[in-house]
């Protein structure tokens, strides 16, 4: 099991970015939530099996058509045991 927080910069607010991770997280099985942050980044938390969020962490780096990627850090954290995957509104 392996859980991350993902920072994504780029043209990734305003593009329905997040209903697409989302999709894209129940789709391959992953839980969390993404959220937009006010310096216009993304912040995703990501937790699943390790093949499952790896496949998840690729598919964040290539992005979502009307996205464009500039930048992904990704940071493994502790386990936060979440239930389902979100978007959450600030």
């Amino acid at each position: 099991m392996k859980t991350y927080k993902i920072y994504i910069s780029g043209t990734v607010q305003g593009v329905s970015f997040r209903q697409f991770i989302k999709e894209q997280a129940d789709k391959i099985g992953v839980r969390g939530y993404v959220r937009n942050l006010e310096d216009g980044r993304v912040e995703i938390f990501a937790e699943g099996i390790d093949e499952k969020v790896g496949k998840f962490l690729e598919v964040c780096k290539v992005g979502y058509p009307h996205s464009k990627i500039k930048n992904v850090e990704v940071q493994e954290t502790k386990h936060q045991d979440f239930r389902d995957f979100r978007i959450v509104r600030i």
